[in-house]
C-alpha cells in the first residue's frame, strides 16, 4: 500500500491529546507521564512488550480507565467523567476490543442499528441503510440476518468494526482486534482496518501485527514500562530505533 494515496496529516490538527497522564493499579504505576498527541487523519499504532501499558493507554481516551492525573482531550474538549457527556464522547470514539462484544441474541443487522435508533436516534430506514451500506464496505453484506454464533472469529470482528463505524466516529481505536482470530482470518480484518487508513479515518492501534504497523501507521509509538520511549514514523522505528528497549523487543519479535 503506497502512503501517496492518503490523506495528508498535519500536526497543527490535533484531535486526541493525552497530557501528563498518570494511572496506577494499586501499586503498580501502569501509564507514566504520558504525552500523546494524535492528529486528525493519523493512524499512530501503539506496540510493546506486554505489560508496558499499551492497551491500558489506548483505553484511557474513552475512559474505559480512568485515570489518576493528567488530561485527555478529544477535538478540543477534556473528557467528561461521567454521565450524558460521556456516552456522547463514546459515540464518537468507536472501539474494537479482542473479543468482539457482539449482542448474541441479535442479528448482525440488529447489532449495527441498535446504537445507531438509540443514540443517534436515527430512523429504522435510515440506520439499517447505513448499516448494510457498512457491511458490504467490510464484504459481509450477505451476512446481515445471521447471529454472531453463525459467522468465523474474522466476519465477527469485521462486523464489530462496522458498528462502531455505524456511529459516525471521530477516532476509532483497536486494541489488539486480530490476537484472538486465528491466522488465517487475520489478513481479513487488518485489510479492513487498512482501507479505513487510506480513506483518512484516525485511528489509534495496539497490535503485535508488525507487517501492518509498517504498512499502515503514520507513527509508530513504542512503549515499556508505562512509558512512551519512542514515537516515530514506521521506516525511521524499524530500519533505526533509539532505544535499547526498542532494539530488543524488535529483535525478539521479527526474528519469528
Amino acid at each position: 500500500m503506497s502512503k501517496a494515496s492518503r490523506i495528508p496529516v498535519t500536526s497543527e490538527d490535533p484531535l486526541v491529546v493525552l497530557s501528563g497522564v498518570n494511572k496506577h493499579f494499586g501499586s503498580l504505576h501502569v501509564l507514566r507521564d504520558i504525552d500523546l498527541t494524535v492528529a486528525r487523519n493519523e493512524v499512530v499504532v501503539l506496540i510493546g512488550p506486554s505489560g508496558s501499558g499499551k492497551s491500558t493507554l489506548c483505553r484511557t481516551i474513552n475512559r474505559l480507565e480512568p485515570i489518576d492525573s493528567g488530561t485527555i482531550t478529544i477535538d478540543g474538549r477534556p473528557l467528561p467523567a461521567e454521565g450524558r457527556g460521556l456516552a456522547r464522547l463514546r459515540s464518537e470514539v468507536g472501539m474494537v476490543f479482542q473479543s468482539f462484544n457482539l449482542f448474541a441474541h441479535k442479528t448482525v443487522l440488529e447489532n449495527l442499528t441498535l446504537a445507531q435508533l438509540k443514540v443517534r436516534k436515527r430512523s429504522k430506514a435510515e440506520a439499517e441503510k447505513k448499516a448494510r451500506e457498512l457491511l458490504a464496505r467490510v464484504g459481509l453484506a450477505d451476512q446481515a440476518p445471521k447471529y454472531p454464533a453463525q459467522l468465523s472469529g474474522g466476519q465477527q470482528q469485521r462486523v464489530a468494526i462496522a458498528r462502531s463505524l455505524a456511529m459516525d466516529p471521530k477516532v476509532m481505536l483497536f486494541d489488539e482486534p486480530t490476537s484472538a482470530l486465528d491466522p488465517e482470518m487475520i489478513n481479513e480484518v487488518l485489510e479492513v482496518m487498512r482501507s479505513l487508513a487510506v480513506e483518512g479515518m484516525t485511528m489509534v492501534v495496539v497490535t503485535h501485527e508488525m507487517g501492518f504497523a509498517r504498512s499502515a501507521a503514520n507513527r509508530v509509538v513504542f512503549m515499556a514500562d508505562g512509558r512512551i520511549m519512542e514515537s516515530r514514523t514506521p521506516e525511521e522505528f524499524f530500519d533505526n530505533p533509539e532505544t535499547d528497549r526498542a532494539k530488543d523487543f524488535l529483535s525478539k519479535i521479527l526474528k519469528h
